[in-house]
């Protein structure tokens, strides 16, 4: 799905803002058709922003349920006789939308976008009204998973995954224009000719372009970033050299402009703009190479989490959390456990940064869930996560793809983060969602993330992923406060990961740690405990040739659902929530630069 751009044949128009809300408690909304009136009782709710914490109290903040937004716009007048386009960046869990009194779409899925032609319900110059109801729910047919209780209080949620179960409009909703005949999709494959490593290169861009709403030719042209053409050509699809290509890469986000035009007759009827990073990504051996050079992934998993917003989107905190990635000596992330924003993601790209792509599939692990205080017995099984469930993981994958494969930046993807991987009915399930991955994208490297109760010696999935990737707390969860007993652990089990001939991520590992609590002792909880633990795995690390990266989590500390294993959320950041940083951040800076708080080496 191509993102809305302006263009000199499209407009778009961003209806972020204060959207009228309001909960709908008892579930009547719909069959009262609150969508075909002014919302009553409302109150204003910011667009994009989770509804959680916006207003004080219980009642909204543990909401489960419907809630509706409603806002009002006007067509511009300047989009006679164009195809007029409603959609939403994302809407968590799922959504029903509604042009006037006219449904137009319905989604499911919490973090990937959808749309839908509106033209016939708009008038250019006149206003509509839109309205959305949002389900927050998560239940056994949904990715994540989750169980709605039923109680004398009314219903509650509970889930298997270890953050706050954020929701709303997250991200941007927007009204744009295309013409009729238009640029339905875009794919490019990036590659060279030859030694990715030579001196003097000859890049390759394979496209493929699918138009819609009439009969047309194609042209499409390559610009480097100053503007310059660099080579054109005619046709729907095909393979474009670039001499002397400047190749993407890690630090450098350097893109060319794929221009797209779509001529109907003697006229150009619809330009799309793709921009493309020209690099390589390759698993040989133990190694990860990007551009034919080994890549050592440094950086964290992170979370969309933010005060007061939760995970609506901001262009202040994205950039701030960009710069301290640069300041850090960071070179990557993994989108856990969800696809971010897209604005997200265009930044990466721009500056170089790596991706570990990541579907929602978190939360599938009955020894996880019991920390978390919920029991399961059989979690692959069709009374909990079953055939409902992985058609809602395919479509997950699908819709993750669709949006992000053209990125230079997402080097692997990520179908699942921490499930069961030891049993046949854990293999049964992920056996096809593999090859789904590998259908969809020859071109990238495919794995999961796997949690420390299905270890190598055990785990069922590890076979059909290009890279291995653990998550492991030794010396926290295990071996808690003894970080020598945690350390033979550890490198007793990257032995065993070892012989499986693949390179090893380590996507987490690190300890809770309250800011400002210090200790002689290096007691948990402290920050000299938690800088010891991760100077421990990283020693580790560093006597294994094929370990190939270190995500610590987290980036930074992080709400999560309320219990008595989590005080205020998850206090693994190597920053604060508002993003102050422990002693961890400044140990890793120096391991990952070379430089101390000042930048003095």
């Amino acid at each position: 799905m191509l993102r809305p751009q302006d263009s000199a044949t499209r407009e778009r128009r961003s209806l972020a803002g204060l959207w009228r809300f309001r909960a709908d408690a008892d579930g009547v909304g719909r069959q009262e058709r609150w969508f075909a009136r002014p919302l009553a009782d409302a109150i204003d709710m910011p667009v994009p922003s989770s509804y959680n914490d916006i207003v004080p109290g219980r009642e909204l903040h543990d909401h489960v349920g419907d809630v509706w937004y409603q806002t009002t716009t006007r067509v511009p007048r300047g989009w006679a006789g164009q195809r007029v386009v409603l959609r939403f960046d994302a809407a968590t869990h799922a959504a029903t939308v509604f042009v006037g009194e006219t449904e137009v779409v319905s989604h499911q899925g919490g973090y990937t976008p959808f749309e839908a032609d509106v033209t016939e319900l708009v008038t250019p110059g006149e206003e509509i009204r839109v309205t959305a109801v949002v389900d927050n729910r998560l239940t056994w047919e949904t990715i994540p998973p989750g169980i709605i209780e039923q109680t004398p209080h009314g219903p509650r949620q509970k889930y298997m995954h270890d953050f706050f179960n954020y929701a709303g409009l997250h991200r941007t909703v927007w009204l744009y224009s295309t013409p009729v005949v238009h640029v339905e999709d875009v794919t490019v494959v990036p590659g060279v000719q030859g030694d990715p490593t030579a001196e003097h290169l000859t890049g390759t861009v394979g496209y493929a372009v699918a138009v819609a709403g009439g009969s047309t030719s194609v042209v499409v042209r390559l610009l480097d970033a100053d503007g310059g053409e660099v080579t054109r050509a005619d046709g729907a699809d095909g393979t474009l050299e670039v001499p002397d290509v400047h190749l993407w890469q890690p630090g450098e986000g350097y893109q060319y402009d794929l221009v797209v035009e779509v001529h109907h007759g003697e006229t150009v009827a619809d330009v799309y703009v793709q921009k493309v990073g020209v690099r390589t990504v390759e698993v040989r051996g133990t190694e990860f190479l990007i551009n034919g050079r080994p890549f050592y992934f440094r950086g964290f998993g992170m979370h969309e989490d933010h005060l007061t917003r939760g995970k609506g989107h901001d262009d202040a905190e994205m950039v701030h959390d960009f710069a301290l990635l640069e300041w850090i000596g960071a070179n990557s992330l993994r989108t856990s456990h969800y696809p971010y924003a897209e604005e997200v993601m265009d930044y990466a790209d721009a500056h170089g940064i790596v991706v570990i792509d990541e579907t929602p599939a978190v939360g599938m692990n009955a020894a996880v869930a019991a920390v978390l205080g919920t029991k399961i017995d059989n979690v692959f099984s069709e009374e909990a996560v079953g055939s409902k469930a992985q058609a809602a993981h395919a479509q997950a994958i699908r819709e993750l793809y669709e949006r992000d494969k053209n990125r230079p930046g997402v080097v692997l993807w990520s179908i699942a983060n921490e499930p069961e991987s030891h049993t046949p009915e854990s293999e049964e399930y992920f056996k096809p969602l593999f090859a789904l991955a590998r259908e969809l994208d020859e071109h990238r490297p495919v794995g999961f993330v796997n949690v420390m109760y299905s270890k190598a010696d055990v785990d069922r999935l590890a076979q059909y992923s290009d890279v291995i990737m653990i998550n492991r707390y030794y010396g926290w969860y295990s071996d808690s406060g003894d970080l020598e007993a945690a350390e033979a652990a550890l490198e007793a089990e990257l032995h065993q990961w070892d012989a499986h001939g693949k390179p090893i991520l380590m996507t987490e590992y690190g300890a809770d740690t309250v800011a400002g609590l210090h200790d002689l002792t290096g007691a948990m909880w402290s920050e000299e405990y938690q800088a010891e633990l991760l100077d421990m795995y990283h020693r580790v690390f560093d006597r294994f040739d094929s370990f190939q990266g270190e995500h610590v989590w987290n980036f930074a500390d992080f709400q999560t659902s309320r219990g008595i294993v989590r005080v205020d959320g998850n206090k693994k950041g190597a920053f604060t929530r508002d993003r102050r940083p422990k002693a961890a951040a400044h140990l890793l800076r120096r391991r990952w630069t070379g430089r101390d708080w000042l930048g003095q080496d």
